[in-house]
């Protein structure tokens, strides 16, 4: 009788110790899921505009020649050269393209039965193009341009100086036409500075036969605008650029580091379930896990000579103050670094401490982090953290 009970006993023991491994197991299990390198992507520079960059205002004046084809028997066809005056603003939309809308005009003057006179007012819009930047390296301080466009546009001519022979279905005589004309055109474009431009351009433009004032002879009129002037350049003429791959091996490196800490933490998590499978005796003591979090990962980068924090970047040093808020106990030293293959020594030195300064007045002043728990450290570029030259414009944060 007593041996039934003993077995009875160690039955229901056997049975409760099982279910508690069966739990334990599932209490520290580890979902394993491997970050691989990132998808290819198309390497290359990618060009972009700040805010309020490429806007352009362009004032100019010139000649134009109009090439009528209303001329009485016998008589010489003269050509005859009046002022014309331009004003226009557009944008550069990339370091190729460009829109802009304008209008040009005048009075000019033609033979049509005798020497007449009228007066018009032109408005274009243009789409155009820069060859050198197309054809050669992207460059913002390039001396000249060489500028093709295209446009469309509308046009009114009035007061003449002859009766034009043009008349109204009801049979007055027009004293007004307009005109939907097409143009192509050349500017040359010299630098003077960062915000002005001299332009010379000349404008071929064919409108309707009536241009005139007549609808004899043949159905195009021509008019050819020669312009000289200024551009003025609104927050300069500058695009930015990055180019996708130079941050691959940085992202595949930091995914390198996840997979190691997941590897860890499934590791520690089998030791843990192990280790709970033995209670309740021995008493085991559950060995510790690394720290999964990896919060010092997050770094801030910069182009090339400058210490500005983009809007880009902004979030790494976000995550920082978050991280240094929820881990009050710790501190953190901000590290400046500059590439080596720009500038000299005792410049990336002042410049790699400009940008740990930012990075310190920032969490400093708008996370609210407090100053005695920052260091700022300038490595200048003594030292390369990363065989990419690029890469080291950077600020790498440590704790303390």
């Amino acid at each position: 009788m007593k041996k039934n009970i003993l077995f009875g006993f160690a039955a229901c023991g056997a049975m409760l110790l099982s279910a508690n491994v069966a739990t334990a197991q599932e209490a520290v299990a580890v979902e394993e899921v491997t970050i691989t390198e990132t998808e290819a992507v198309e390497c290359g520079d990618h060009f972009y505009s700040e805010r309020g960059a490429n806007w352009f205002l362009q004032i100019g004046a010139g000649m134009e020649l109009p090439m009528t084809d209303r001329i009485a028997d016998g008589q010489e066809h003269h050509r005859h050269i009046t002022a014309s005056y331009n004003i226009a603003f557009g944008k550069w939309f990339s370091p190729y393209l460009a829109w802009r809308i304008g209008a040009t005009g005048g009075a000019y003057h033609f033979d049509a039965d005798g020497y007449n006179k009228a007066k018009y007012i032109n408005a274009n819009a243009d789409l155009m193009w820069d060859m050198f930047n197309s054809f050669g390296s992207v460059k913002s301080d390039r001396f000249l341009s060489v500028i093709p466009f295209v446009g469309v546009g509308v046009s009114r001519s009035w007061g003449w100086a002859n009766d034009p022979a043009l008349y109204t279905q009801h049979g007055a005589v027009k004293t007004r036409v307009w005109e939907f004309p097409v143009s192509v055109g050349l500017q040359l474009r010299f630098r003077l500075c960062k915000y002005v431009d001299f332009f010379a351009e000349g404008r071929y433009g064919l409108f309707g036969d009536e241009f005139d004032g007549s609808a004899i002879g043949q159905n195009v009129d021509m008019n050819l605008n020669v312009l000289g002037g200024f551009n003025i350049n609104f927050g300069g003429r500058e695009f930015k650029s990055f180019n996708p791959c130079d941050y691959l091996g940085y992202i595949n490196q930091l995914n390198g580091q996840v997979n190691d800490l997941r590897g860890a933490l499934a590791t520690c998590g089998a030791a843990l379930a192990a280790a709970e499978a033995q209670l309740p005796c021995p008493e085991v003591v559950a060995p510790e896990c690394p720290d999964a979090q990896a919060p010092l990962l997050s770094t801030v980068r910069f182009t090339i000579n400058s210490a500005k924090i983009t809007s880009t970047e902004t979030v790494n040093v976000y995550n920082i103050a978050q991280w240094m808020k929820a881990n009050p106990n710790s501190n953190v030293v901000i590290k400046g670094y500059a590439d080596k293959d720009t500038g000299t020594a005792s410049y990336n030195m002042k410049l790699s401490e400009r940008r740990a300064q930012n990075v310190y007045n920032m969490l400093t002043k708008e996370y609210g982090i407090p100053a005695d728990r920052l260091t700022i450290k300038a490595e200048g570029s003594d030292s390369q953290v990363y065989d990419v030259n690029n890469w080291n414009r950077i600020v790498i944060f440590s704790q303390n």
